[in-house]
């Protein structure tokens, strides 16, 4: 099966403007634009045939071209990153029988995620689309807390039912949880990593979708699919001793840093 790459990026995000070009210093200390480090993780997913950077934004495509990335201009109509994808999947001719959004915030997404994902749409011929969702240990939970209590939008948390079917997706961090765990003990909640799976049917259809109120109140374009009766599978992917986290807000920036010192990511 045929699988396309998309990274989809735009420079007018409302929390952190411009945030595709800003610089992150790896371990060596070497600084990278958050879309070369996003774009760098894509083509390290083994198995894709193709990789693209899809953007409504001159600025992003001079640089994106510049270290070597191929470039989809899209609509800056686009709402968000699963109709840029849709876009670009029609502006290259389609055929491809898989199309993965890797979203231009997450140079953390470790390889084998998106390979556990595509792997998992693959042996899933009933889903439409496929999400990877990773258990919090005690250290992550807490991250999560402390953004919320400080009134920030962090990372995204996920429930699903027994056969992996996606209950609901929230910015607030669900389900809620009195005990207190230890930074490595395992936790009953699921983060959810930023990447999707889509077969070609699905990801067309969503653009002429109704954005329905779930959607719009916690900004989450994945509830589109199950507020129009899609389903969609979690797949849960091991970390393997990676540290995740994605670049929702500029207080981010320092922490992602920090993880990548200690895992000594370049």
């Amino acid at each position: 099966m045929s699988v396309l790459v998309v990274v989809p990026a735009r420079y007018a995000s409302t929390r952190y403007p411009g945030k595709p070009l800003v610089e992150l210093t790896g371990a060596s200390g070497e600084k990278k634009s958050l879309i070369k480090r996003s774009w760098l993780a894509a083509c390290q997913v083994a198995g894709v045939d193709r990789v693209v950077v899809a953007t409504d934004d001159d600025r992003i495509r001079t640089h994106a071209e510049g270290f070597g990335a191929e470039v989809v201009m899209t609509s800056v109509d686009c709402a968000n990153g699963t109709e840029r994808c849709a876009e670009a999947h029609a502006a290259l001719g389609g055929g491809y029988d898989i199309v993965v959004n890797l979203q231009g915030d997450a140079p953390l997404t470790p390889h084998w995620f998106v390979e556990d994902l595509i792997a998992g749409l693959r042996g899933a011929p009933d889903k439409g689309l496929a999400t990877p969702v990773l258990q919090c240990d005690g250290a992550t939970l807490t991250s999560l807390l402390e953004d919320r209590k400080a009134g920030r939008v962090g990372g995204t948390t996920a429930v699903f039912a027994a056969d992996k079917g996606a209950l609901y997706f929230s910015k607030e961090v669900v389900p809620y949880t009195s005990t207190a765990y230890a930074p490595d003990a395992a936790t009953p909640v699921y983060h959810h990593v930023g990447v999707y799976a889509y077969r070609p049917d699905a990801l067309a259809a969503y653009p002429s979708w109704p954005v329905g109120p779930l959607e719009t109140l916690e900004g989450l374009e994945q509830l589109r699919f199950l507020e129009n009766g899609r389903s969609i599978l979690c797949v849960e992917v091991s970390a393997r001793g990676r540290e995740f986290w994605e670049l929702n807000n500029p207080q981010d920036l320092p922490k992602i840093e920090t993880m990548m010192k200690r895992m000594g990511l370049d």
